[in-house]
């Protein structure tokens, strides 16, 4: 269909920077294994996420995998079920049991009222996920990971590039986990990374990314292969230039979006966090069916219709999953069932044109009538 929006489209370079960016591979023919790009690539993230260390992998969720492996973790991992397939099955990936924690009404991160209750002797480690961007409740968090001296894996796919308090947001907790898929804000084609602290989990992912090599002729520990390639690492020092003008662009798009929606009864928008720099990632949509007068799937199948790619993001919950099949209790989750039945996310990148938006839009308010 000639008019068709896409619920998101990756940002990328001039196709002549790229070129350049990848032009000396041709002279080294060095085009994996921690090459000169993917050192450049670690530095400039550095700096730009204002944290201490960063390790690049292949993608998000070895990121998450590894991470946890290389925490070396038993027991019980508390997470919510309001997130991608990859935050739980890294979890169980690694031989660890994931305890679901609903999520709050508001920001559909991890309700950190609930995390306390859910504490038992076998508990490890916290996985909250900064949904769409949201902000976790941080300080709360960290106060209760403190108190029972638990490990906090942050799943920060959605937050590249957000601070908090003025502070960037891979920063918090034991280790935050970036996904750099093409869907991002900030893309590298494929790609992850692990923001950290201890220098020695730095060195344990370092070895867990390369088959726990050491030498040309020492493999002292068992690893995978999660390396991110020198023409991932080119995309992401290209994207990583214009990432703050695809940031603004994406604002714009927001802005317009709540003008025309915010004052619609039955749709619920997301509060906006005065202290988070947010990064515009999603634009998340409640319906309430009874106020509205539709539903999300009559919304969705009418903006499918007229060529509209908006997602049920996220649905499933993950604990109802079919690989799950009768394991979790889902009732147990309440809030981030009803939010998991009603919500969109409807098309967002920096280029989509306002006139676009209002075409969403219009669409959109028509179900009420």
């Amino acid at each position: 269909m000639e008019n068709t929006i896409l619920v998101t489209r990756s940002s990328m370079p001039k196709l002549d920077e790229y070129v350049n960016e990848i032009s000396s591979m041709w002279d080294s023919h060095w085009l994996t294994n921690m090459g000169p790009k993917h050192k450049e690539l670690q530095a400039e993230l550095c700096e730009y996420l204002g944290v201490e260390n960063i390790d690049l992998l292949t993608n998000g969720h070895m990121a998450l995998e590894l991470t946890l492996q290389a925490m070396n973790l038993q027991g019980e991992v508390i997470t919510t079920p309001f997130t991608f397939a990859s935050t739980t099955h890294a979890i169980v990936r690694n031989g660890l049991t994931p305890v679901f924690c609903d999520i709050d009404p508001e920001t559909y991160c991890m309700d950190a009222s609930r995390i306390e209750k859910l504490i038992t002797d076998q508990t490890c480690a916290v996985m909250p996920v900064h949904v769409y961007g949201n902000v976790c409740n941080i300080e709360e968090i960290e106060r209760i990971a403190h108190k029972y001296e638990l490990k906090i894996i942050y799943d920060a796919a959605h937050a590249f590039g957000e601070t908090y308090k003025g502070r960037g947001i891979g920063s918090f907790g034991d280790a935050s986990c970036f996904s750099f898929h093409a869907t991002k804000v900030f893309n590298s084609i494929e790609g992850g990374a692990v923001c950290f602290k201890d220098k020695q989990l730095g060195a344990k992912l370092y070895e867990l990314k390369n088959f726990g090599i050491h030498g040309p002729e020492e493999v002292s520990a068992v690893g995978a292969n999660a390396k991110m390639n020198e023409f991932c690492a080119a995309m992401g020092l290209c994207n990583l230039r214009h990432v703050e003008e695809e940031i603004e662009n994406r604002c714009k798009v927001v802005k317009h979006y709540c003008s025309r929606l915010s004052d619609a009864d039955g749709i619920r928008l997301t509060a906006v966090n005065t202290e988070v720099k947010s990064n515009y990632a999603y634009f998340p949509v409640v319906f309430e069916e009874k106020l509205f007068g539709a539903s999300r799937a009559e919304v969705f199948d009418r903006l499918a219709r007229n060529g509209i790619g908006a997602r049920k993001y996220f649905y499933p919950l993950t604990n109802t999953f079919k690989c799950f099949h009768k394991k979790y209790d889902v009732t147990k989750t309440p809030i981030a069932l009803h939010i998991s039945q009603r919500v969109l996310t409807l098309p967002l990148y920096g280029d989509l044109a306002l006139e676009d938006v209002d075409r969403i839009c219009d669409i959109i308010l028509s179900c009420k009538y």
